[in-house]
């Protein structure tokens, strides 16, 4: 092994700030109070990136360590590097130096072809492990500048994480070698019921990792010999890593006992409920669902944001008319609104806000949902229970005889739950539900299909919301685009709108983890029952005239509001175009 790097090749913090004032990014001043009073063994950058200053040179942007670094780089003529933790190859990052050596230096493999490794560093005039490498590796080494906060951070986690997940597999593998029954128990049974401490270590990882890049599902997929861990963010999957088939079966077994689920039953599905916290000590809640696959049990973890039930309709994306319209839908005292959308388009969201917005001390709110998503304190939730004959239909019946005045329905997916959602609206009570539909018109459709009468569904039905949810550009980052007409032009059709003079790019940044994405808001197409909409709802519905009815009853279009949500600088016009389906070539549905 090579000796301990040469501490007088490290950068110095003077030095730096010396470059800085050089090219105009700090004034003189302010760098020679930082130099004279700062002495320690943080690594400049970082030293720097704690004053929270902004660059004296336009733009002004703040001088964080990933854009100090990406300047440092251009410095010193060496690539820059933003460190992706869902594109890290754990294999890499492991199987080629101890987690003391890359300590040592200050290095973090990255990934690595037939004949090159490329090797993240924060000291680059330290070249001494460099031979070290290539000798073990047998590749050619490439060098590229990293932030050297995410290089302690992620230098710590995976070398830990693969400790542990090599401990386990060589545990399990070792167990299932031995012939003794009894010392295949001692040895394997840890494992097996979730209880292992490094199964545990690695379920904390998992965890505090999908908190950390903001996921809201986790999937535990298994495979022929090893395990898929992905997350959700923003509405897509990512592969996160693979692990062996036995640590997945030590990972699945532990999120059953923390969800008190049945860890010995693997042939039915089963539900449960996770409570943890993050690192920060906000406790978060996880909706636990397995089910039986061709190579073992698969579990889904749907991470719950505490803070779902209190937001305000302006922060799920509702424009101003939205918002308005909306409010005189939710007011009315009967009737039926329905919320449609595929899974994960955020209508329980907009549910809970809405009864939330309605819920009063004189208000009898009440709920039934398969299953709870969200505990929330302002009205009475009640849990479908099909083993105990509590369906949504029995639910619904049951709910009418408490002396309802808002009651929600957490789906309409059946003909009894229709009849009872509309004899509850008959009889006087304001019911909100969901359905699955590509667009508001559509629901019509479907509730006649599920076999409720048009007249019933004229005389209750009061207004649709059908919603996607799309990724919102980073604000910090985004770049100005010139705009594609003929993109433009696809997806408002078939309403004429004047294109925007410019929209936005995703870009990449620290602040969005190099995706160019930084959260998801909502866009809306909304459809409020009038008497020439009412007046199409026969037996036998004609769904392009009332489609063709809707939009000159001033309902706006999914893609025309999403496309309104990119001229607003929001997100962009391909992510409008991958959510939203795209409308049937029909010129009945071209506005009068």
């Amino acid at each position: 092994m090579a000796a301990n790097p040469n501490t007088s090749k490290k950068l110095q913090l003077r030095d730096i700030l010396g470059w800085l004032v050089d090219d105009g990014m700090i004034a003189k001043k302010s760098a020679q109070a930082l130099s004279a009073g700062s002495g320690g063994l943080e690594h400049p950058i970082l030293t720097i990136a704690r004053q929270n200053w902004k660059s004296t040179a336009p733009p002004n942007a703040p001088l964080s360590a990933e854009h100090l670094t990406e300047w440092l780089s251009k410095r010193i003529d060496l690539p820059y590097f933003r460190i992706d933790p869902l594109k890290l190859d754990l294999r890499s990052i492991t199987g080629v130096i101890s987690h003391a050596y890359a300590s040592r230096f200050q290095i973090l493999p990255l990934m690595a072809d037939a004949d090159v490794i490329t090797v993240a560093v924060c000291e680059p005039h330290i070249i001494d492990w460099m031979d070290t490498v290539t000798h073990v590796s047998k590749k050619t080494v490439k060098r590229v500048l990293a932030n050297p906060q995410q290089i302690n951070q992620y230098l710590n986690q995976l070398f830990k994480l693969n400790e542990s997940i090599g401990s386990v597999a060589d545990e399990r593998e070792k167990a299932s070698s031995i012939g003794n029954f009894e010392q295949l128990i001692q040895l394997g049974a840890g494992a097996r019921d979730g209880e292992d401490q490094h199964i545990v270590n690695i379920v904390d990882w998992l965890l505090q990792y999908a908190f950390d890049q903001r996921a809201s599902d986790i999937h535990l997929e298994p495979r022929r010999s090893e395990g898929m861990l992905r997350f959700r963010i923003d509405g897509v999957l990512h592969l996160v890593h693979t692990v062996p088939d036995n640590v997945m079966a030590g990972i699945l077994s532990r999120l059953k006992i923390l969800g008190r689920m049945d860890v010995s039953e693997k042939r039915r599905p089963q539900d449960g409920r996770v409570k943890t916290r993050t690192a920060g000590g906000q406790e978060v809640e996880l909706r636990a669902s397995t089910i039986p696959t061709a190579f073992g049990e698969k579990m889904v973890l749907r991470i719950f944001d505490p803070d779902t039930v209190v937001k305000d309709f302006e922060s799920l994306g509702f424009g101003k008319d939205e918002n308005r319209r909306w409010d005189q839908l939710i007011k009315n005292p009967n009737g039926i609104i329905l919320v449609s959308g595929p899974t994960g388009s955020g209508k329980t969201t907009t549910l809970y806000s809405s009864l939330k917005q309605l819920a009063k001390p004189t208000l009898n709110v009440c709920t039934i949902e398969d299953p709870i998503e969200m505990i929330e304190g302002s009205f009475n939730q009640t849990q479908v229970q099909p083993n105990a004959g509590l369906s949504f239909a029995e639910g619904v019946k049951t709910l009418m005889r408490q002396d309802p005045d808002i009651i929600m329905v957490g789906e309409i997916r059946d003909q009894e739950t229709a009849d009872v959602a509309i004899q509850a609206a008959l009889t006087g009570h304001l019911v909100l539900s969901s359905i699955h539909t590509n667009d508001a018109p559509s629901s019509i459709s479907r509730l006649m299909d599920l076999g409720a009468p048009a007249y019933l569904i004229e005389a209750t039905l009061i207004g649709v919301l059908a919603q996607r949810l799309v990724r919102t550009l980073c604000p910090h980052c985004k770049q100005e685009h010139p705009v594609d007409q003929q993109l433009w032009k696809n997806l408002v059709r078939p309403i004429k709108l004047d294109p925007p003079k410019t929209v936005f790019a995703p870009n990449g940044c620290d602040e969005c983890r190099g995706t160019g994405f930084l959260g998801r808001i909502g866009i809306y197409e909304m459809m409020s029952l009038n008497n020439d909409i009412r007046a199409l709802i026969t037996n036998d519905l004609d769904l392009r005239a009332l489609q063709r009815a809707a939009l000159l009853s001033g309902m706006v279009p999914l893609r025309v509001a999403g496309a309104r949500k990119v001229a607003a600088g929001l997100t962009t016009l391909e992510e409008v175009m991958r959510v939203v389906p795209p409308p049937q070539a029909d010129p009945l549905l071209k506005p009068q």
